[in-house]
């Protein structure tokens, strides 16, 4: 399978709208976040320009949104979401690690927050993730490479 990341345009919107709801839905609602259209708008606009959407063999299969946030020297991946068709294929785990990977040569860490009760923490802790801190809703994750 080839997997590409390209640059998310508004015209994929739609898309980003299914893809959250598909995969973000019943973890939402377990912390009472909400789940209305507007806000899933809202969550996708959300550094829009660092959006990428993952495509394996040129079909849309994912949103990838990290940035470098210079004052922190730190990488935070805002979102990544994989379409339920094609989870489990270790899509997710490559292009954190690709991540990682991008870090740990300028020496900068990784942080992300996890909904409670979305499994992929298991994911992210298998990668080096710690829990520094949390709210009522999310766990905040760092993997320092220094």
């Amino acid at each position: 399978m080839d997997i590409t990341l390209r640059k998310a345009q508004t015209s994929d919107i739609d898309f980003l709208i299914l893809l959250r709801d598909a995969t973000m839905r019943p973890y939402l609602e377990d912390v009472g976040m909400p789940t209305t259209r507007e806000d899933y708008i809202k969550r996708i606009e959300y550094e829009f320009d660092h959006a990428r959407i993952i495509e394996c063999d040129g079909t849309a299969a994912g949103l990838f949104k990290a940035a470098f946030i210079h004052e922190l020297n730190q990488w935070y991946i805002f979102q990544i979401q994989v379409h339920p068709q094609y989870q489990n294929q270790t899509i997710g785990r490559q292009l954190i690690q690709s991540l990682i990977d991008q870090a740990r040569l300028s020496g900068a860490d990784v942080g992300l927050s996890v909904i409670k009760t979305n499994p992929a923490q298991k994911l992210y802790v298998s990668l080096g993730f710690e829990c520094i801190s949390e709210t009522n809703e999310e766990y905040n994750m760092m993997l320092k490479t220094g």
